[in-house]
């Protein structure tokens, strides 16, 4: 990605940021689980993947899965690492109020690939519907391709319960523009139930 198309979507993602309070009880957990964007991401920061019924995130009515959170007490979390981010939450179990900045993001995200003809490599590799590697300045990555993220639609059609070789076939045979919802693994298996969430 060039430096001007970051600095202009850098811009613009904390231009679409606002800020909110989440109150608490003291000792209480804010009742969140977290994962990464996504190498690949616009701007790599973490996603909220779930939340507590009965916590404070969700009893607040302010946030929703998906959103991505770029700050908490004023602590920038873009570019840390997701421990990093972990540890930051579980630091604030004492606190009564929490300041978070926060871009609303739906949990699917929508990746327009654009591939003139089959000479061109789509620039990614996936396996069993997860997108496991990213070439650098590839039409994937253009698209808005994330490596770690689970592949929904193809053009329409779910893939979800396709198998790997399927998949596999009917993104290689694919040309013009080819439309993908996807998002993270991690939250994927957690809205499927083939994960049990860990709240922080």
């Amino acid at each position: 990605m060039c430096l001007k198309r970051f600095r202009k979507c850098f811009f613009f993602f904390f231009l679409s940021a606002f800020q909110l309070y989440v109150e608490k009880q003291k000792g209480e957990i804010l009742g969140v689980v977290i994962v990464e964007s996504g190498w690949g991401s616009i701007l790599p920061t973490v996603i909220l993947a779930s939340m507590l019924n009965s916590g404070p995130a969700a009893r607040s009515g302010k946030l929703s899965v998906g959103d991505q959170i770029m700050s908490i007490n004023d602590t920038s979390l873009v570019g840390l690492p997701l421990a990093t981010c972990q540890g930051i939450i579980k630091g604030l179990k004492n606190q009564v109020k929490v300041k978070l900045s926060i871009v609303s993001c739906p949990p699917v995200t929508t990746v327009l690939i654009k591939r003139p003809d089959l000479k061109f490599q789509l620039g990614f590799s996936v396996q069993n519907g997860i997108i496991c590697s990213l070439m650098r300045g590839g039409i994937a990555e253009r698209g808005g391709v994330r490596v770690g993220h689970r592949i929904i639609e193809i053009n329409g059609q779910s893939v979800v319960a396709m198998a790997h070789e399927k998949i596999v076939q009917t993104l290689s045979v694919s040309v013009g523009e080819i439309n993908m919802k996807t998002m993270p693994a991690v939250m994927f298996r957690l809205l499927t139930g083939q994960e049990t969430p860990i709240y922080i």
